[in-house]
């Protein structure tokens, strides 16, 4: 499944810094933008990975696993 995220980016001075808006934490700083988004990108895939282990060590057990949309 792909999802789509929304990416806040801004150049800084000679950096650019920029958010994924949908989830806290995700942030990068890096030379260049194309540099950012790649971090941003990476960033984003880790910090989805450990949410989904972390429901799921939460969760120990006899759980389902349910696809929504917002």
């Amino acid at each position: 499944m792909t999802s789509t995220y929304t990416a806040i980016v801004k150049q800084d001075g000679t950096w650019w810094i920029g958010w994924v808006e949908e989830v806290p934490g995700v942030n990068a700083q890096e030379r260049t933008k194309s540099a950012l988004l790649a971090s941003l990108r990476q960033i984003l895939a880790e910090a989805l990975e450990f949410n989904r282990r972390e429901a799921r060590q939460a969760a120990a057990h006899d759980y389902s696993e349910e696809l929504i949309t917002a």
